[in-house]
């Protein structure tokens, strides 16, 4: 039977990915309920068209979070429409003040909204009794547990941006240091990965240095890049383990933000199917917003790369914490979308535990600060102190 998330607010921001509202809640909530072939609507709506609904069928004014209307038939209906549960309602708008106040991502508390309303769909009632209103809570927090489950239990894993040792060796037009030289040392070091940024102007990495780190890594190989045809071209032909797509402008000195992937999800899906096509996995650096989350599962890519900039940038604490809040709940909503999750930009020896404890994230690439700290103690041994901070975040998370 038929599963359908309807959005009825014509295009309004935030976008809501109804595919894993469908696949991922609606139909797992129907299959952990013992009720796979059943049908079910639900539907997403303004707090003005919610209030609508609330005027009318129940005579109260003003939105509600959730409205749940079973299906109601007559007994000689046919069995195919006796299948059908009904609908549920749910105000986008309200359920997003909801989740801000509790400190949850917009699709944590849809997730919640739409257990409760199927809930009542199959007759629980929280209002008959406190004993059924604690049995409705239970079952809530049961199922909670059951469709929204994306935590980690192991540390992230360190990915070393080797970017800035080609930096300091363009500054003299000489052969050393060498990004190549350097990249083995921070694997011997515990690193899972090694991380380039080949720029159009080539400021520091080459392509002499992509083309032997594709021969030398032994972890990961992740190529930078912009999704350019020349890129793209060089990405299919070098076949790295994964290519991050960055915006990439001539006059920044390093990647300022994340990529729009909304505004230009034609260009990046094109992109995206070139490197897949040449088996290339894919992840797109990104801000931690929900809209681009969904845009990034809409074009095709395999992971995301949630850009910490501003986290660590933070002018004053309250504005450290708001950022972190984002970033968990980019990372929670990423997961749930069934992305791979790695973070990175800004990064280093002090900021870098809350986010190394975020559950979701698989990876953390880190890079200036590293290569910063090398200069003092030697690159073995500076990332051996980043694989210290990260692997107690991630114990203690």
């Amino acid at each position: 039977m038929p599963i359908q998330v309807i959005d009825e607010r014509q295009g309004l921001h935030p976008r809501i990915n109804r595919q894993l509202l469908q696949r991922g809640v609606c139909r797992q909530l129907l299959s952990e309920l013992k009720l796979p072939e059943k049908s079910l609507s639900l539907v997403l709506l303004t707090d003005t068209q919610m209030a609508a609904y609330n005027q009318q069928f129940r005579d109260k004014e003003g939105p509600t979070n959730v409205l749940s209307f079973p299906a109601a038939f007559p007994e000689e209906a046919h069995a195919a429409l006796c299948g059908d549960l009904g609908d549920v309602l749910i105000s986008v708008e309200t359920a997003q003040r909801e989740a801000a106040a509790k400190g949850l991502s917009l699709m944590a508390r849809l997730v919640q909204l739409t257990i409760h309303g199927v809930l009542h769909l199959i007759g629980y009632d929280h209002e008959r009794s406190q004993e059924e209103a604690l049995a409705m809570w239970d079952k809530e927090q049961q199922l909670f547990a059951q469709i929204f489950q994306t935590r980690r239990h192991t540390m992230p894993h360190l990915a070393v941006n080797v970017d800035h040792v080609a930096t300091l060796r363009q500054a003299r037009g000489a052969a050393e240091p060498d990004p190549v030289l350097a990249a083995g040392i921070c694997e011997l070091a515990g690193a899972r990965g090694i991380v380039v940024h080949l720029r159009e102007d080539r400021r520091h990495i080459q392509d002499r240095d992509v083309h032997l780190l594709r021969q030398t890594v032994k972890t990961k190989l992740n190529l930078e890049m912009a999704a350019t045809k020349e890129m793209i071209a060089l990405a299919s032909e070098i076949k790295p383990d994964l290519v991050t797509l960055v915006p990439e402008k001539r006059q920044e000195l390093t990647t300022e933000g994340g990529l729009d992937v909304a505004a230009h999800q034609k260009k990046i899906a094109s992109a995206v199917a070139k490197l897949r096509k040449a088996g290339i996995q894919v992840s797109l650096f990104i801000d931690p917003e929900a809209e681009q989350i969904q845009a990034a599962a809409e074009v095709g890519a395999t992971h995301v790369e949630l850009h910490t900039g501003r986290y660590c940038d933070a002018a004053s604490r309250e504005d450290e914490d708001q950022e972190f809040v984002l970033l968990r709940n980019a990372a929670e909503l990423a997961a749930a979308s069934n992305f791979i999750v790695n973070a990175g930009h800004g990064l280093d020896y002090r900021n870098t535990t809350r986010i190394a404890a975020i559950p979701e994230i698989d990876e953390l690439s880190i890079g200036h600060a590293i290569v910063s700290r090398a200069v003092l103690v030697g690159m073995d041994q500076a990332v051996r102190e980043m694989f210290a901070v990260i692997s107690q975040a991630g114990q203690a998370g």
